[in-house]
This record gives structure tokens, sequence and C-alpha cells, in this order.
């Protein structure tokens, strides 16, 4: 099942899973979307604000509060948007795509971030688990979030990146389970419909994870921002383990490509010594399927139709050479 947001407290809107401000490293205290803008100006202050599936009306008071550029408050409304990293002023608004399985089945989300001076606002939408625990681990380091809005980015794609792995993990474990039943039987034509499903889950899993490896380097190198060098080897660290998430979404796929293909040549070769078998028995079979139609045709006058032993003797000739036969065909393997 989908995981289900974080439940917002009493005082805050629906789509506001937390909102809260933090000075130092520390936090301060929660923060209505009201008050937000106000809390971000004060010096040394940063308001991290997370929603989820948040209404038109509710990204119109965060983009009032911090004055967000139109067009990323479009994109982040509408969730079918590519990975990318854009800059709007002195706001950055990052696209990335996550991953859960849901009943059995890849299902992609998105988390829109918007990163400017003393603010961070994450969106998500779809498929996508709670970000309770990235907050609660950079509360509990108060020198690392005192990095300010470059470590919450961090700690959200890195939060991200490392959720692909258990469903890797689920996925190479069925794979390998489907991989080892085709050398013991042919496969069902469910189990080949699974494979063809799971190739396509992992072709857009992938194109959820490439193009993130791309947003990662631009952090890494400060192509459009400014980042933190102490943050720098950070963001190279998620792009390690976003390529090693594509190497592993690469092999997956070539694993079921071949076990696509094993499965389709195991069944030619299973229907090979079918038809193998039937054109021997039919071979058999047409010996005396002839001789009897030779001596059944309405003719008087036939070689020993009148012999006293033509009978047996038709008989014997029929067994001895279906047996013949019978030997040549089980000796060249195909009885």
């Amino acid at each position: 099942m989908l995981a289900t947001p974080a439940a917002p407290s009493s005082t805050q809107k629906p789509g506001v899973v937390m909102s809260a401000a933090y000075a130092d490293g520390q936090r301060v205290k929660d923060v209505a979307i009201e008050e937000a803008g106000d809390w971000a100006r004060r010096p040394g202050h940063l308001v991290w604000i997370g929603l989820y599936e948040p209404s038109a009306e509710l990204l119109g008071e965060i983009q009032a509060q911090f004055d967000l550029h139109p067009l990323a408050i479009e994109d982040a409304q509408d969730a079918h948007q590519r990975p990318k990293l854009e800059r709007y002023g002195d706001c950055l608004f990052v696209v990335a795509r996550t991953a859960q399985l849901v009943q059995g089945r890849i299902a992609l989300g998105e988390t829109h971030l918007f990163i400017g001076r003393g603010f961070v606002v994450t969106v998500r939408h779809g498929a996508s688990v709670s970000y309770t625990p990235v907050r609660e681990k950079t509360e509990a380091c108060p020198d690392l979030l005192a990095h300010g809005e470059d470590y919450i980015l961090y700690a959200v794609l890195d939060f991200i990146v490392d959720n692909y792995a258990p469903v890797m993990e689920t996925v190479l474990a069925e794979v390998e389970a489907i991989e080892d039943s085709i050398l013991k039987r042919e496969l069902r034509s469910d189990e080949v419909e699974r494979l063809y499903m799971l190739r396509r889950d992992l072709l857009r899993l992938r194109t959820a994870v490439v193009p993130l490896v791309e947003v990662c380097r631009k952090l890494e190198h400060g192509d459009l921002v400014a980042i933190d060098e102490e943050m720098q080897p950070l963001f190279r660290d998620v792009s390690d383990h976003l390529r090693r998430a594509q190497d592993e979404i690469d092999a997956v796929r070539e694993v079921l490509a071949f076990a696509f293909e094993a499965s389709l040549m195991l069944g030619q070769a299973q229907q090979t010594v079918i038809t193998r078998r039937l054109a021997a028995w039919a071979a058999i079979l047409a010996v005396p399927t002839a001789i009897a139609g030779i001596y059944g045709m309405n003719f008087e006058i036939m070689p020993e139709l009148k012999w006293r032993y033509g009978y047996y003797l038709v008989l014997g000739g029929i067994l001895a050479a279906c047996a013949l036969l019978y030997w040549r065909f089980r000796r060249n393997g195909w009885l």
C-alpha cells in the first residue's frame, strides 16, 4: 500500500505535514504558513515546510510567502515532471522522482523542492514515504543542520536515492527466483507476463534515476548556484549512489531480457521435441496404414489374396517394419 503522509498538527492546514523554524541548527518552533515568510527573513533563521499533495490555494500562499516564480509553482502543482534543476532568481527548484513497491509494481511519485535564502519547501506527490525520518535525523545533528538549506537539500535527495535500494532488492529477488525456475520447467503465461511488466517498470525507474544524476552533478560543481564547499562531497556521494542504482537497474533489465529469451528458446526446444515425436509416430503408423490401404482395395486379382498364410505374413511384415522404425527413431533420440 502507499505510505500515508504524516498527520499534520491541528493548527496546520490540510496538505501541510510540517512547518518549523530553525536557528543555528536548532528547532525553534512550529510556525504557521502565514508567518513562514517573516521567520525566513530573520537573520540566522531557516524555515522548513513539508507539503503532501497540496491544493492550488495552499501553493498560492507558499508563493506569496517566499515570492516564488509562477512557473515553478505551476510545475509543483502538476505531478508529471521530469527530474530537473532550475533556477528562478535566488531560488532553486528541484524535481526528483521517488519509487515505492505497490502491490508488486514499481510506483513512481515526485518530490518538488524550493530552496531559497532562509527556506526549504518540499512538495510530495504520489508514491512516497514520509520525510519524517529525514527531519528527525537532521534535527539530531545540529552542527550539520547549521549549514542550512544545502544540507536539507542533500538529506532529502539522499533519502530519496536510498529508498531505491529496497525496491531493487525486492525486484532482484523475484527475478532470481524466476530465473531459477526457467531451467526446471517452461514458464507459465502469467510468469512471462510478469517478466514483461518488470522490464517495463524498471525502464520507468531508469528514466527517473538517470536525469537525477545530472541534477546532483550540477549541485556538486555549483553550475547553477554556489553550494557550500563542505556540502559538495555529500552531493558527490549521492551521485555515486545514483550511478550504482542505474547499474543495478541495467543489470536486472539484462537478466530479465536473458530470462525472457531463455524462456522462448526452451519453449521452442520443447515444441521441437514434441514435433519430432509426433513425426516419428506418424511415420510408424504410416506403414500399417499404407499396407492396409493397399489390401483394402476392391480387386479380385491380387498377389497372395487367396493364399492361406497371406494374412499372417502381412501382419508380421507390419510388426517388423514398425519395430525397425521404432528402434531407429529411438536410437536417434526422436522417441
